[in-house]
């Protein structure tokens, strides 16, 4: 039963991906604004998320919306924890303001999803370009944050297994710190449902929870985030506990 409804959400998403796809190459062929083009990507992300609840039993719990700033002006970095592709269409359905993610420019390559993303106010880079890739995500996100976008980012880089502690970059402690703004860390235990890489699903809840913000001013990037990594692992521990008595 969970493969059947698995490939029932895949085909799902598959389908609905085209038309909302078009609706946002029309409407930025018409010169919509980014803000609008988000609304619609973001209705498809939150379609995507509520048919997890109802073809395969995945629904979210979340806490700690508290902890975000209600200053429509007021960017911050979200550094999420990783641990399947849930999160990437969750977070934007559940955030109070826009988000730009900073991801690798092969995704581009993906019909209608790739399209899509490529025509979005998001940062895209090439990975193999090193230290320009890192200027480039400095020098968007301190845009996009000006404006007040949230920018999110995977410290961890990669989707890390179940019960597992991928390596922390500082890349997003660094972007906070010279665009000053604060950053916000978030557990999500999506893996207990959604594995990584894997194909089937399994019914249950993910948690998500959201923490303090923490302010960035007179910072150093590396002990930032091992702040935000002491926080998110200790949070993961206690929201997953079964997964870390292994």
């Amino acid at each position: 039963m969970p493969l059947i409804r698995s490939v029932i959400h895949m085909l799902w998403m598959a389908v609905t991906c085209i038309p909302y796809t078009l609706a946002i190459l029309l409407v930025r062929l018409f010169g919509a604004s980014s803000r609008t083009r988000y609304r619609i990507a973001r209705a498809w992300l939150k379609l995507s998320v509520d048919s997890a609840g109802w073809f395969m039993g995945v629904r979210y719990r979340v806490q700690g919306m508290e902890h975000l700033p209600t200053d429509p002006l007021q960017g911050v970095v979200l550094l999420v924890k990783h641990q399947s592709t849930y999160e990437t269409f969750l977070m934007p359905a559940i955030m109070p303001r826009p988000l730009a993610y900073v991801f690798k420019k092969e995704l581009l390559q993906v019909p209608f999803f790739g399209w899509s993303i490529g025509s979005l106010d998001m940062i895209h880079i090439d990975r193999a370009a090193g230290s320009r890739a890192f200027h480039k995500v400095v020098e968007q996100g301190k845009r996009l944050l000006a404006q007040g976008t949230w920018v999110i980012m995977f410290p961890e880089g990669t989707r890390i297994p179940r019960g597992e502690k991928g390596e922390y970059k500082s890349g997003a402690t660094r972007l906070a710190i010279m665009a000053g703004v604060p950053v916000v860390p978030v557990a999500v235990t999506s893996a207990k449902c959604w594995p990584r890489k894997a194909f089937i699903k399994h019914p249950g809840v993910v948690d998500v929870s959201v923490g303090p913000q923490i302010d960035t001013t007179g910072r150093k990037h590396d002990e930032l985030m091992a702040e935000v990594e002491a926080w998110i692992e200790a949070e993961m521990q206690r929201l997953d506990p079964e997964a870390y008595r292994r």
